[in-house]
């Protein structure tokens, strides 16, 4: 059915407003983690787990959302998602123990879960022309990746003046005020997929990605006995193998297997998840390096990054015009390859280095914002309308299985690197150097329990021994960046 000009953009308008505060919860812990920790007296995989639980359960939950919202409609998944997410916000602002939070957190990852693929089918069903599909996705990636970068700043402003909760209260009445609207706005007739929606091939799926993700966060967290992450990685496995099979032998699978025979589908999903896995990564190691490092405050370490947030929201509409006029490969291929020349500068010049590093933040924003929007085109515009929120769901799937594993991998990582280089006061108990040498967070706990002379030189030593890690950091990062550039440049040659 056609939808009319001025009720197009009215649509688009409804939906980002949905989107904006699920990509904004993606980002907005990373500048409360020290005052959080503190409150909740939470360990260090307690917070690993509080900021990890949203995208990893998002991701076992996003394709058979999309699947849902294919049988049962856009308009109806949509709004329940808003209803789900307002409350478990309200729940996250008010937990009173890290458990209660992180079940808040699973709460909000299924909220989120119903959300996004339902943005992105409602787009594509709602945008037929593949040039104002270009522009509408174009804002979409706007949305998404200033979303993602704004949140940061919005933490930091709310903990310059309220407690930890408020970065989740302010949910509320953001979704309090979007419900109404896209009531209002959502067509209430779609053309809707035929065939039941099947639980228990939704439950193999999504435990079946949990648990190999978990497996993979254990066994790379050294902390969980073998044999048990073993049996993990043997029931994920198990269970993925049996949902393939369910969906190669049914007439109407929840989830489409051939879309990944295209190159152009199977290029946007490899880009969505290396992307927000790398500024997922990037971003939570600079507002660490900012505090820790550099002793800002969290509404200073939030301003920090404006030219990151800035550069973003123009770079989906730029993705768009770019993709019309020159074609998608060299945009995907080249933006890349800046934001991979950009984060390897960013080491060499140093982050006090006041004129160059806002530029290479900014050129860092700038590409990866169009890189996430030409991954978005390359998906959208490769499938029928019919399976759009299939599609979504898959590259929403990739950011959040990107953004969880950032995440771990940043994480982990940073803990291996950092145990390695610092150098800590011969004087120090050996147990407070086994915990001090853990994290800089675990550095600057310790360090308050010491008499002034040697937590000074602690916190030096852990602040030396940060910037080192995170020079490692992103300068490999960079180097992944310049090869999935060439990667996208060969699956994109017939796009």
């Amino acid at each position: 059915m056609h939808t009319p000009a001025h009720k197009r953009w009215l649509i688009l308008t409804a939906v980002m407003l949905a989107f904006l505060p699920v990509v904004i919860d993606m980002t907005i812990l990373h500048i409360a983690v020290p005052s959080l920790t503190q409150s909740l007296k939470a360990t260090s995989t307690e917070v690993l787990w509080i900021i990890d639980v949203y995208p990893l359960l998002m991701a076992g939950l996003l394709v058979p959302m999309g699947s849902l919202a294919d049988r049962m409609g856009n308009r109806l998944i949509l709004l329940v998602g808003l209803a789900v997410f307002g409350l478990a916000s309200l729940l996250a602002a008010f937990s009173q123990t890290p458990a209660m939070l992180i079940g808040a957190r699973m709460l909000l990852a299924l909220g989120g879960s119903m959300i996004m693929p339902c943005v992105l089918g409602i787009i594509r069903r709602t945008f037929e022309d593949p040039r104002e599909r270009a522009m509408a996705l174009g804002i979409w990636g706007t949305v998404g990746a200033a979303g993602a970068a704004v949140g940061p700043l919005v933490g930091g402003g709310l903990l310059e003046y309220f407690w930890w909760g408020s970065v989740f209260l302010i949910n509320v009445p953001l979704m309090a005020a979007v419900l109404p609207v896209a009531f209002a706005l959502l067509p209430r007739v779609e053309t809707t997929s035929p065939g039941e929606w099947k639980a228990g091939q939704a439950a193999m799926l999504i435990i079946g990605i949990i648990s190999i993700v978990y497996s993979i966060k254990a066994w790379i967290g050294d902390t969980t006995p073998l044999p048990l992450i073993t049996l993990i990685l043997l029931l994920g496995t198990t269970l993925l193998v049996a949902f393939v099979r369910a969906q190669l032998n049914s007439t109407r699978p929840m989830l489409d297997l051939a879309l990944f025979a295209q190159p152009a589908i199977l290029a946007g999903i490899v880009m969505a998840l290396f992307v927000t896995g790398v500024l997922a990564g990037v971003e939570l190691t600079l507002a660490m390096e900012l505090q820790y490092v550099l002793d800002k405050t969290p509404l200073q370490a939030g301003t920090f990054m404006i030219p990151i947030m800035i550069a973003a929201a123009i770079g989906g509409p730029v993705a768009g015009y770019l993709s019309n006029r020159f074609g998608l490969r060299p945009v995907a291929s080249l933006s890349l390859g800046i934001s991979a020349a950009s984060l390897a500068m960013l080491p060499i010049v140093g982050f006090e280095a006041k004129l160059i590093v806002p530029a290479l933040l900014a050129a860092m924003g700038l590409a990866l914002s169009i890189g996430l929007t030409a991954s978005s085109i390359a998906i959208m515009g490769a499938v029928d309308a019919s399976k759009g929120g299939a599609a979504g769901s898959l590259e929403a799937t990739a950011y959040e299985l990107g953004t969880g594993l950032g995440i771990t991998l940043f994480g982990v990582f940073m803990s291996n690197v950092f145990s390695r280089t610092i150098s800590l006061p011969s004087d120090l108990d050996p147990v407070l150097v086994t915990r001090a040498s853990m994290s800089i967070g675990d550095s600057y706990v310790v360090a308050g329990e010491l008499p002034a002379g040697q937590s000074d030189l602690l916190i030096e030593a852990a602040k030396a021994a940060f910037s080192a890690t995170n020079s490692v950091l992103l300068t490999t990062c960079a180097a992944l960046l310049g090869g999935l550039a060439l990667v996208v440049y060969g699956l994109l040659r017939k796009a």
